[in-house]
This record gives structure tokens, sequence and C-alpha cells, in this order.
């Protein structure tokens, strides 16, 4: 802390004075690296609990400075300015980092308590609060904002890791579950808003910014991807700067090329025509995942779900009188409605049964584009671990006493239906309204990932039993969504499916399996280390829900990582209901058929190279064959 505190009452004492046994911490950080891995992790948990503190002395102070006057100071330094330039100036940051630090902890207080309890106890780290809180503020005083609030908690106390993509999957999915129409009303909003504007920088440089929908962006990114690939190994620019220059070169129509020392007839890549390329190029595919049931659109919300039950509204009086003799029985009643709100966060997907798999495929007409991606993908499933939270509003409303001739505001929630949501690579949760929009694009292709039977798919291409058919490879990407490394953000269909136990090509029946649990989804910076490294994966069924899989990562220092919490099938249930037949088993060992002499290319091969050395001998008169030669007579000289 850069500030100077002056005329303080008492002395503080400093970090490195405390006690560090009382703080669960080594008393020195000379340790072994798994030691060190061990402090690790729990200082990770403790500034967690740190920064929880800070958001709680921050609302203290919102609460104390602000909430008596916000509602009607109208002055430009408003009572919020004024309390964060407090907090500014203290702790010595800038104006608009202590108005996020105020804005987050007053969501953190009345939007998301359940969250703040999450990060008070490590569940979660500070890093990811920022996100949760930024992307549900459309659920800002709404009687459901209680509900997301218990859905987002339960998913961030299930075992497993999360990344920062992970995170704001998941997040998104909540809300546009909870809230559909302002969804829809916002995504309207925005989609108005769309702009292109230049920032001019300094040293001559400038920043363009173009604002789209999420598909429109997805297709032009893979179109600067594609066309910046076109460069040889010696190409000496950063891989932005290659995308940056690609970017002009399509929106000018000017030309492309390499920057490699080496002469024109050495790099192919020195010159390229972007308009040629774009019309031999293959065509830009994005891939969207979904339900059938999210085509046909919302359905209606559980019953117990569109009656406001939140702590955070006011209880109105009950007029009616309530016999002392039925007063234990209301009690309880109350009690167990929580449980019954809890347990809603289960139900509010459409029955697995009822949605098959689909995925949409919006190809840009005009074909510029990077390397064919796999074939898409789709399922759905709904959060369903809501029960697995140990914390919940509803909950610790339930364990408050209740006011005599008092009842919880009953209120309509607003919530008559529910709809689903989609998932597109590289982007993230798109709405139900959304997703059938691109449905009617005439450029979308529907493709159903299996049949809606409990036939299994073929897990292998027949040809070939090391690589994945076409279904399970789009099952494997629509499952993982990202790479499945802890922390990664690399999305699953621009990723390489990996055999999680070493493929045994001499003898497949003593290695990995291609098969559902047999692959996953890793970036190649993490397939490599994997390959390469000193770290073992591990993925095999839940033993309680065979459905879902256990990832595991064990680290050189042995110490063992679980692997992501939110999956494909937390947004799409329909993936619990697909499954693939087993690989076909390996050929005996005692049946083997007669082999060529030399493969059938390499026998033509000679033959031509027989037919032209014959063909040479006798342009020049000499004799070709066997028979030939018997024939021939030296001349008489």
């Amino acid at each position: 802390m850069a500030a100077v505190q002056v005329g303080t009452q008492s002395a503080v004492t400093s970090w490195a004075a405390l006690d560090h046994a009382a703080l669960g911490l080594p008393a020195t950080t000379d340790l072994p690296a798994a030691e060190a891995l061990d402090a690790l992790v729990h200082a990770t948990a403790g500034v967690s609990y740190l920064e929880w503190f800070k958001y709680q002395l921050a609302a203290v102070m919102h609460t104390e400075l602000v909430v008596p006057f916000e509602d009607e100071d109208r002055r430009e330094f408003d009572a919020f300015t004024r309390c964060a330039a407090s907090i500014a100036t203290t702790l010595s940051i800038t104006q608009w980092a202590a108005s996020t630090l105020l804005t987050d902890s007053v969501a953190l207080r009345d939007r998301l308590p359940t969250v703040a309890q999450c990060l008070r106890d490590g569940v979660v780290t500070p890093h990811h609060i920022r996100t949760i809180v930024s992307r549900t503020e459309l659920i800002e005083g709404q009687c459901y904002a209680a509900l997301v609030d218990a859905d987002i908690a339960a998913a961030l106390r299930k075992p497993g890791t999360w990344s920062k993509k992970r995170v704001e999957t998941m997040v998104d999915k909540m809300v546009h579950r909870r809230n559909p129409d302002a969804v829809r009303e916002h995504r309207a909003r925005v989609a108005r808003k769309r702009n292109f504007s230049v920032e001019t920088g300094r040293d001559g440089m400038a920043t363009t910014t173009d604002t789209r929908s999420a598909e429109d962006t997805a297709l032009a990114a893979a179109a600067v991807q594609r066309l910046a690939g076109q460069v040889c190994p010696k190409d000496t620019r950063s891989t932005a700067a290659r995308a940056s220059d690609a970017h002009y070169a399509l929106v000018t129509q000017t030309e492309f090329g390499c920057d490699c020392d080496r002469p024109i007839t050495d790099c192919r890549y020195k010159n390229i025509d972007v308009s040629k390329f774009a019309a031999t190029a293959p065509r830009i595919v994005i891939h969207v995942v979904t339900d059938t049931t999210t085509l046909t659109g919302p359905v209606p919300a559980p019953e117990n779900e569109r009656v406001c039950r939140s702590p955070q509204h006011l209880p109105r009086p009950n007029t009616e009188p309530t016999p002392a003799s039925l007063l234990p029985e209301a009690e309880a009643e109350v009690q167990a409605e929580p449980a019954a709100n809890v347990a809603t966060a289960e139900s509010v997907a459409p029955e697995p049964s009822a949605s098959d798999p689909v995925a949409m495929e919006p190809v840009q007409a005009e074909p510029v584009a990077s390397e064919p991606v796999a074939a898409d993908q789709s399922v759905t499933a709904v959060q369903a671990d809501a029960a697995a939270d140990p914390t919940s509003i509803d909950r610790s409303a339930a364990e408050q006493p209740a006011a005599e001739g008092l009842r919880g505001c009953e209120e309509p929630v607003g919530l008559d239906a529910v709809d689903g949501v989609g998932f597109l690579s590289g982007i993230g949760i798109i709405s139900g309204a959304h997703v059938r929009g691109l449905a009617t694009d005439p450029r979308s292709v529907i493709r159903s990932l299996g049949d809606g039977t409990d036939t299994p798919l073929p897990a292998t291409q027949p040809s070939n039993p090391y690589r994945p058919s076409a279904a399970l490879d789009a099952y494997v990407r629509a499952r993982d969504q990202f790479c499945t490394w802890p922390g990664c953000n690399k999305p699953a269909w621009d990723a390489d499916l990996d055999h999680i136990t070493e493929y045994d090509h001499t003898h497949p029946d003593r290695g990995g399996q291609t098969s559902a649990t047999g692959l996953g989804a890793k970036c190649r910076f993490h397939h490599l280390l994997k390959t390469f490294g000193d770290f073992v994966d591990d993925q095999y069924p839940d033993p309680t829900n065979p459905s879902r899989l256990i990832r595991t990562i064990t680290i050189p220092e042995g110490r063992t990582v679980l692997g992501p919490a939110f999956t494909g099938h937390d947004t799409h249930p329909g993936l619990d209901m697909i499954v693939f037949g087993d690989p076909p088993p390996p050929r005996p060992p005692g049946l083997t058929e007669r082999r060529r002499p030399a493969p059938r290319t390499e026998q033509k091969h000679a033959r031509r190279r027989q037919e032209r050395n014959r063909n040479r001998l006798r342009n020049l008169g000499l004799p070709a064959t066997p028979a030939e030669a018997a024939d021939h007579e030296p001349p008489p000289f």
C-alpha cells in the first residue's frame, strides 16, 4: 500500500510479523516443490478470504455513506462517487478501480450473497468474481435473482476446476434459462447498437472496433485466422501481428504475404492474392450446439418457481388469523419450502428423453475460411446439481426464525417460461431466441446427433479403429466444450482429440480405446505436454452417474488435480442419452492373409520404370527384352 497512514489510534501489526502457523502457512518459503504447492493452494484460498473481507468492508461503507442518500442524490459528485473517492485515495488506486470494487461489493451483498460465501470459503478465486458480477447484471432487482444466485453457487461448489471461459458459460447458462424475455430484449437492444469505431493511440497506431453479432464475429475471426496461417515457418511476425495484417488485407483486398527473408522462388507464400484465395478456400463453418426442444421455443416454468420466496423482499403482514394450534405446522411448512426451491434447479430443464441433440452449422456464403472444422455436435444438459450446494439463499432464509404473523412475499416472479440455450464455439452461450434465429438462416445446416433411440452409434471409422467416427468426434467436442486441461480456454473445436490412454497401434486391444470415455479434447500445447512431459491424465465414468466423467491430471510433483467442473453435460442434457458401440475387435493373430511382394503403388511405379527403360533402349536401336537380344545381330564391323 502506497498511502501513508497519519494519526492512527492504534498500531497495526504488519502481515510479515503475524504468526504464520496461526494463518496455516509454513514458517519459511524454502520448501520442496510438493510442499510449496500445498502451501500455494492454501495461500490462494487465503487470498479469496481476504478479497471477501474487502468486499464486506466496502459494502459496509456503502451502507453508511451511500444508501441513505442514493434515492434522492442528484449531485454530479454524488454519495457513491464520494465514497469511491475515499477508497481510491486511501488505497492509492484509480477512481474507476474503486468504483468497480464498490459496485462488486454491493452486487455480492444484495444480488449474489451465496456466491460471496463461495468466495469466503475459497471455492472460487477472486478473478472469477468480476466475471460473475458483470454477467448477472440482467437479474438485478428481479425476484428470481436468488434462484440464479443459488444455481451459480451450486455449480461453483461442484468438485473440479474452472477456467474463465467455463465460468462465463456456466453463468450465462443460468441467467439465460431464468430470464429468457430480458435476454431477448437485451439482445435486440444491443443489436441496434452495433457500431464501428476508430481510436487513435500513440506512436502513430490506432485501434478499430467492430461490434456485431456473435456468429458474424466468429465467421470474421475464422476468415482472418485462415489467411494469417498462409505463411512459412520462417515468418518473423507474432501470431497477433499476422492476424492484424491479414485483417487489413481482407478489408482492403490487398495482397498478403510471408515476411521471411527467403526469395520468392523458395517461399510460395510471398504474395497471396486475397480474392483468388477467397475463391478457392474451403467454407468457414461455425458450430452451434443446442437441443431440439430449444428449437421449438420456451417451455412452461415449474409452478414452484413462479412465486417469489426470496429473502431479499420484505415480508408482508398476514391478515388471516392463524390458530395457535396450527402455528407449529405453519412454521414447519415454511422450513420445508427452501428445500423444494433448491430441488427446482434440477427440474427446470425439459425432460432429456424428449430432446435429441442437434447441431447447427451456420456457414458464410462467401468461402474465406480457416481449416475445415470438425463436424458439429449437439446436446443439452441442465444444471442438475443444485442440491450439491451446502449453502443457498433459500436454506439460509429457512434457518432464520419466522416472525409471528408474517409470511414471505408471494408476488408473481414473472417467470412463466424457461428457455433452452445454445453453445456457439469460440463465443459461448447464446440465448434460445438467438438459436432459433440462426436456425431460420438459409446458410444454416441442422444435423441431429443420434436418432433418438438407444441404438449405439459407431465409435470409429470402419477402415481405421484409431480414428473416431464423425458422430464421436462431434460428441466429444460438444461434451468437452474447451480444452479439458485445468484453466485452459481453448475451444474444443480448435483442439486435438487425445487418447487418454495411449493407443497401441501394434496391439490395439492392449492400448487406449477410441471411445467416448477414452477420448478428450486437448489444445495442441497441452496435448504435447501430456505426450512428452511427466503429466499423467485419467478419465473414467462417475460411479454415481455413469453418463458423466471424472477427469484427473497428476503433475510431476505427485499432486492430482481434478478436471473441469462444468462441461457440455451441464449445458445440454441430451448428451446423457447418446451411447456409442464398442470399438471393433482386433483381428485374430492366427488368421493372416497373403501379402504382396510390394505395395500396389510401388509395383505400379516399377512397371513404369521398366517400360521407360525398354523404350529408351529401342530408341537407341538396342534390344529391350531377352527375346529381342537373341534375334539381335551385331553389325559386321
